[in-house]
Formats: structure tokens, sequence, C-alpha cells
């Protein structure tokens, strides 16, 4: 793409966050596409007429928000769309129906589908008595033939016993569960936390140790209150974000302001 120089020397706004604007503009029309490598600060600075300072200072700034990613010794790459979710914060739907609601084809590679004794956290987050048996599920998940999210599972093997021989390659485990085993989920909690990736989620999931993750853990819950599955699920943060609809659960409406 042939860059033209629109740096409003006269502005008040600052050189790199006019760059900043103009670059995100170029990405959002299409000039460069997700994974696509763009001008080097040398030759955007040329371009703008401007230091490699300020070109530095608006590449950080987008990079900071996501828009762009950069690898040392490579360049400045345009980030990979984001995959949101709303339904897998807020409802009982799992990633692979939550993402099949959408038209989105998610592949899935089983790394663990074992019987093993519940460790302590399991044990408590299922309320199980200590060394009980569970079933332990590993997955890979991806999207667009890219890993996307690594998820830890344990189930009550007194509850599910057939998911120990289930073929969750395809399909969702909540469907499995739900017409295989009789055993539906009424209710759960989850909990979000951002953490960095160790030594196994990177080579998992194709990032660097330390990269961003996103933690969602959650407890799933049948209609009598018994504990059903607990997991542990780790989002590559780069692709992920998750979306919450605030409600007024009181129903106070509008209230005055202190």
């Amino acid at each position: 793409m042939a860059l033209q120089s629109t740096i409003d020397r006269g502005s008040h706004v600052p050189y790199y966050l006019q760059l900043k604007e103009t670059l995100t503009e170029g990405i959002e029309q299409g000039n460069w596409g997700p994974g696509e490598l763009i001008p080097s600060e040398s030759e955007l600075g040329k371009s703008f007429g401007v230091s490699r300072t300020v070109v530095r200072q608006a590449l950080n700034e987008m990079t900071y928000e996501g828009l762009v990613v950069r690898q040392r010794g490579k360049g400045t790459f345009v980030s990979q769309p984001k995959i949101s979710s709303r339904s897998l914060v807020q409802s009982l739907e799992g990633f692979y129906g939550d993402m099949a609601d959408r038209g989105v084809q998610v592949i899935t590679q089983v790394l663990e589908q074992t019987l093993q004794p519940a460790d302590s956290d399991v044990a408590l987050n299922l309320k199980l008595e200590a060394m009980a048996p569970v079933v332990k599920l590993v997955r890979l998940r991806f999207v667009e033939q890219e890993p996307i999210v690594l998820v830890e599972s344990h189930l009550p093997y007194e509850m599910c016993r057939d998911v120990i021989k289930a073929d969750l390659a395809e399909g969702s485990l909540y469907a499995f569960l739900e017409e295989q085993c009789g055993l539906t989920i009424a209710r759960g909690w989850r909990r979000i936390e951002a953490i960095a990736a160790d030594e196994e989620a990177a080579a998992h999931l194709a990032i660097d140790v330390g990269s961003p993750l996103i933690r969602l853990k959650s407890v799933s819950y049948t209609s009598d209150g018994t504990p059903l599955e607990y997991f542990d699920a780790l989002f590559r943060g780069d692709r992920s974000r998750f979306e919450v609809e605030i409600v007024d659960i009181a129903g106070h409406g509008e209230r005055e302001r202190a």
C-alpha cells in the first residue's frame, strides 16, 4: 500500500496519535488483513515525515489495544480478530455450543481422557470424598485451524461413567451428558482472571511463555444442586474476548445520583 502523509502539523493532536488513527483506519478498511505485515518503522517514518520515536509510540498504542502484534526481528503484524463470547460467561452453554450457534466450526483434540482419584481441589469443588474416582478430560479446541483454548475438566465417575469411553473429538460434552447420561446442567458459577502462560499452556496454544491468557474456571450443577463438572479453561488472550450484559436485577430502574 502506498502511504500518503496525513499528519496535520498545525493540530494540537500529537503526531503519534494522528499516525495511530491513520494506521487504524487502514486496517479497518482492509489495506492490511489479519496476519499481514505492515510497513516498518523506518518506512512509516519516511512516508509520514515523522521520527521513529513517533512511529514507535503509535505502534505501542496499537499493540496495547490489540490491533497489531510486534515480533522481534520480524516486524509488526495485524492481529487476528478476537473470538467474542457472551453466552460462555453468562449462560450454561459450553464453548462448542457457543461457537456452533454462530456457525463457527470447532475442532477438538482430546489430549487426555482418564479415570483417576480426585485431588483436594477437585474433590472440594465437586463435593466428593478425597481420592474419589473422577473422569479427567483435557481438550485442545481449535477455531479456523488455530488453537484457541485448552480445557481441563473433571466429572464424578459414579454419575457419568460413559464419559470415559465417549468420542469427544466430535460434538459437545454437554450434549453427550444430556443425551447419553440423562444429566442436564441447571446452574453454575464461573470465575474469570488474567494469567501468564506457563510452558505447558504455551506449547499447546502455540504462543510464547508469558503470553496473556484468560482463565475461566467453572463448576456446573444439576437441578438438585449436585456438582457435575469442574473445569479450568485457558483462552488465548490475543484471540479471545468475553462480553457481559449488565441488567438491573433488582428492577429499580434509574437511581438518583448522590
